[in-house]
């Protein structure tokens, strides 16, 4: 008999993890329409100042929106931590959010090439960023019958990697870690006409690229593995509506085929589109933008 290894991590991650436990345990127990706000509600007043998420946001959104006032720039970082904190107390709940999702029909020019690739078996990678909930659109195109894989990058903090990585992996196709063992069996379940989704707006090696006016390492895995399998790439996003717990699923018409740097450009130009219309619903959290700023390296 063999044992899953145990994460490795500082104590301040292990710390760090029993508190979201403690917290993500607490609320499961609430019903559904409850739990979603007051988990965004912890992030936006507690965890997200405690943890400097919202100290982070602040700092990416005063680099792209210098002249943003210091009082909106706060406000818009907690509204960015409210929505962190729904999306992933939502993505712990997935038979609850599925639920939620049951009525809600996807939308957008990229349907028509869906059905196409559907029917001449040619691979479909979805590509989207940390958006509104990411895993929206995936619950939906699920639950119309697509078998949908998946292609992630393991949170720094492992032990909280260790259950989350659990709420993409108990539902929907086979999705695999960022890496050589993982990438591999994404392209597996790709070829022959399969699908699978990746994000693709976090740093990592790959091509320094304009993002939102200032360049940002950017990875070209999901143009290349495209390229290499004439698959059709679809962006898709989840938005999240006014009243903070639906969403509008929209699928949008492929990236035209080129380079993998002309691809990623492309896809940059669909977020950031989003983005303008929808600011606070983007992860401004991550460290988008590692080398345009000291203080964030």
């Amino acid at each position: 008999m063999t044992t899953e290894p145990l994460p490795e991590g500082s104590k301040a991650d292990w710390l760090a993890d029993r508190a979201l436990r403690g917290l993500i345990g607490t609320l499961m127990r609430l019903p559904y329409d409850t739990r979603v706000p007051m988990m965004g509600s912890a992030l936006r007043r507690a965890i997200g100042p405690l943890t400097g998420y919202r100290k982070r946001a602040e700092e990416n959104l005063a680099l792209i929106y210098p002249e943003m006032g210091v009082i909106d720039r706060r406000q818009l970082a907690e509204s960015c931590c409210d929505n962190f904190g729904r999306t992933i107390i939502e993505n712990y709940s997935w038979q609850d959010f599925g639920e939620k999702l049951k009525t809600t029909e996807p939308t957008g020019d990229g349907l028509d090439a869906l059905v196409t690739a559907v029917k001449d078996q040619q691979p479909v990678i979805f590509v989207t960023a940390h958006f509104g909930n990411h895993e929206a659109p995936r619950q939906v195109l699920t639950r119309m019958g697509h078998t949908i894989g998946g292609l992630y990058r393991p949170m720094q903090n492992a032990y909280f990697n260790d259950h989350y990585a659990k709420t993409m992996t108990s539902w929907g196709g086979p999705v695999f870690a960022q890496g050589r063992r993982g990438t591999m069996g994404f392209v597996r379940h790709l070829r022959g006409g399969g699908m699978g989704t990746l994000l693709y707006d976090v740093s990592a090696p790959g091509a320094s690229l304009p993002f939102l006016g200032h360049p940002a390492r950017t990875s070209l895995s999901a143009a290349e593995i495209a390229l290499k399998l004439d698959a059709v790439v679809i962006p898709y996003f989840g938005i999240r509506q006014t009243d903070g717990v639906s969403f509008q699923v929209e699928v949008e018409a492929p990236i035209t085929h080129g380079t993998a740097e002309d691809m990623l450009l492309q896809m940059n130009a669909r977020l950031e589109a989003q983005i303008a219309r929808n600011p606070a619903q983007w992860f401004w959290v991550h460290k988008r933008w590692k080398k345009s700023r000291k203080s964030s390296a």
